[in-house]
């Protein structure tokens, strides 16, 4: 990469009243008390707030910046004049409903997420869930639309539609100063965000799953999921000269091959893939659309997937080039390739003093190993940033360190903008790192292992918890965790596991192919090793691990507490899944999972062994929770109550998969494991 010059960036403590309260207090970085319950410890009410200040945007033109602020139950919007960050912001509020996120449709433009909860009669049946819905308003908040309004309701079924549905953003059209494209249901509409009208331009059957578009904002890729013969698919078509859509490919689900556009090149006629055919890992490839050929790799990673990459798309002389690749390594990490932007980066690292330290790797797919350099503690992420890239905000932290945003201004002056939550001290949360263990059979399986503060709590073993991930299409990721879970067990003495089981998703087709059908059984042999070799190494406290999960992993819990000869103290299973002949028809809202998942569910049902636990259970669940319904939990509890076993059971008011409406539901879930925990596993507590 290219350096910098010397001095390039500086870092500077910004003025700002409303911005400079939320760094305040959060610099102590003197040694805890080597006790345990030592001071300092994070409390539950921290964990469970919303952040101080955070989800920075910036426009377009760099004229304005926007945030939300946290405080007790209300999130607010924050715009700032980006000259003028020590002249208080306008603030923007919700009534009913909350706000979850902002971003910046136009420079004069907000595109707000909100949600609340809703109570839904359906056949004489209360169904309780949550309604999401995006809006558009000015930077004062004063005027606000629905883009559903596009649909021009004609009956009372539309119209209801209308109002519990929300659009998508599509593609913002960065080049037009007016319109965006929006998906409402698979139909495509360009919407005028000033005039507030629109119009549909592409309608779609059924089978439509998603579009993409080119750099001057034409879709040019459409998706189908439909079956044939051989089964459940997934075509790639190209738009035509003629405006119709040709298939270019067809890859069939059981086979697990992707093939998925990306982008495209100033050439119409070149398209960027990720895909994984004949090989274990997605690369990134040149396609060429005429000849329907696969190219060059653009981009690949000799042990990660590679997940995605930023291509210029504002006019001017860098419109077209690709500033930078991701892949998904032990985080989603981003590679620059733009020689200025990867100059920039490279400064951006060494003013935030992010250090690269060696790191072995093995490779599921054959056990090799590498080793390689990367920044396992603190690393950085660039959040938004203006079209001319003179105005960015930058997050730096690590997976136990919620970080702080800075504001870097004219890609030379660094200022320190706002700690999230900045009571809560890094040093409490310990450390994490990626390490691999081997399978019963042999399977190289990653695992993040989280070790306490030995500071706090003295050199391992510690008592342990196991926290399997949900999914099971899924992975843990070396990221600050925002459900809090990792960080809230770690700060009270327990060392966390989190093993990336076969199943698991964006580790290469072997590991993820491997769970396939296995659920309970081979799938939590792996999470049984881990517990072996956690032990082994030193980490896990023999007589003193529990395992915790949520959504699949509260039905890897649920498992736990069944098998005989168990490894497990207690076990706390969260929105679990009970019933597997249930499940295959409700669990997958969105068609393409279901269907794409449905044929590897299959294993253990724990509802019909649950009067067989062995150890003291607790479960909960929200009463909103529509991916996973209530009765998962019901069911197993029934059963479980009959084992002789104690078994504990919440259920959570306004709670849905996540996450909870209100603080006090967020601090009762954090309270619950907590108090679980220290008291109720097993004689004594673990």
């Amino acid at each position: 990469m290219l350096k910098l010059p010397a001095a390039i960036l500086s870092i500077a403590l910004m003025s700002t009243t409303a911005l400079a309260q939320t760094a305040t207090g959060s610099g102590n970085t003197t040694a805890a008390p080597a006790a345990t319950g030592a001071a300092g410890l994070p409390t539950i009410e921290q964990m469970a707030a919303f952040p101080r200040i955070a989800s920075f945007s910036i426009s377009p033109d760099g004229q304005h910046v926007a945030a939300l602020q946290g405080d007790g139950e209300n999130r607010s919007i924050l715009i700032w004049q980006a000259d003028h960050l020590d002249v208080a912001p306008t603030v923007i509020n919700a009534s009913r409903m909350k706000i979850r996120d902002v971003s910046f449709l136009k420079n004069d433009v907000l595109g707000v997420s909100l949600f609340q909860p809703f109570d839904l009669n359906q056949g004489g049946n209360l169904i309780k869930t949550f309604v999401s819905k995006f809006y558009l308003t000015d930077l004062q908040g004063r005027s606000w639309y629905d883009p559903m309004e596009l649909l021009n309701a004609r009956s009372e079924g539309e119209a209801d539609f209308a109002r519990l549905q929300s659009p998508a953003l599509l593609d913002a059209l960065e080049n037009d100063p007016d319109d965006v494209l929006v998906t409402i249901g698979a139909d495509v509409y360009r919407l005028d965000v000033h005039r507030r009208r629109g119009e549909r331009i592409q309608r779609s059957g059924e089978r439509v799953i998603g579009y993409q578009t080119d750099l001057q904002g034409a879709l040019r890729v459409r998706n189908i999921a439909d079956r044939d013969g051989e089964g459940l698919y997934i075509a790639t078509q190209f738009r035509n000269a003629d405006g119709g859509w040709d298939e270019h490919l067809r890859n069939h689900i059981r086979e697990r091959d992707v093939f998925s556009v990306v982008g495209f090149a100033p050439d119409p006629n070149i398209a960027y893939v990720i895909s994984n055919r004949g090989r274990d890992r997605a690369a990134i490839f040149e396609y060429n659309v005429a000849s329907r050929t696969l190219g060059e790799v653009a981009f690949e990673h000799p042990l990660f997937e590679a997940t995605g990459m930023w291509i210029d798309r504002t006019e001017g002389p860098t419109f077209g080039e690709i500033m930078s690749f991701s892949y998904a390594g032990p985080r989603t990490t981003e590679y620059p390739i733009a020689p200025d932007y990867a100059s920039l980066y490279e400064g951006l690292e060494q003013a935030l003093q992010i250090t690269e330290t060696p790191l072995r790797v093995t490779d599921p797919a054959d056990g090799r190993q590498r080793t390689i350099a990367y920044p396992q503690g603190r690393y950085m992420r660039i959040e938004a940033a203006s079209q001319d890239l003179n105005l960015a905000i930058v997050w730096t932290g690590s997976a136990n360190d919620p970080g702080a945003y800075y504001l870097l201004r004219n890609k030379t002056d660094l200022t320190l903008l706002s700690r999230p939550y900045p009571d809560v001290r890094p040093e409490t949360l310990g450390t994490t790192s990626l390490e691999y263990f081997k399978a019963r059979d042999g399977l190289d399986i990653p695992v993040f292992v989280t070790r306490p503060s030995e500071a706090i709590y003295g050199s391992g073993p510690w008592p342990t918890v196991i926290l399997p991930h949900g999914g099971p299409w899924s992975r843990d990721d070396m990221d600050f965790d925002g459900s809090w879970w990792p960080q809230l067990l770690t700060s009270r003495g327990y060392a966390v596991i989190q093993p990336q089981f076969r199943g698991s998703d964006g580790w290469g087709r072997r590991l993820w192919t491997a769970g396939d059908a296995e659920w309970g059984q081979k799938m939590q042999d792996d999470l049984d090793d881990s517990v072996l070799w956690a032990t082994a190494q030193g980490v896990a406290a023999p007589d003193r691990v529990a395992m915790f999960g949520f959504s699949y992993g509260g039905y890897a819990a649920m498992v736990a507490g069944i098998r005989p000869n168990g490894l497990y103290q207690c076990a706390i299973a969260g929105a679990g899944v009970s019933d597997l002949s249930r499940i295959r028809s409700s669990l997958f809202q969105n068609p393409y999972t279901r269907e794409a998942q449905r044929d590897t569910v299959d294993g253990l049902s724990p509802v019909t062994r649950a009067r067989e636990i062995q150890i003291p259970m607790m479960v909960f669940h929200g009463d909103r929770d529509q991916t996973v319904q209530l009765e998962q939990s019901e069911l197993f509890v029934r059963g479980a109550n009959n084992s002789g076993q104690p078994v504990a059971y919440h259920v959570l008011t306004d709670y849905a998969h996540g996450p909870a409406w209100t603080r006090e539901t967020a601090a009762e879930q954090l309270g619950l494991l907590e108090s679980y925990l220290r008291t109720d596993c097993g004689p004594g507590g673990l």
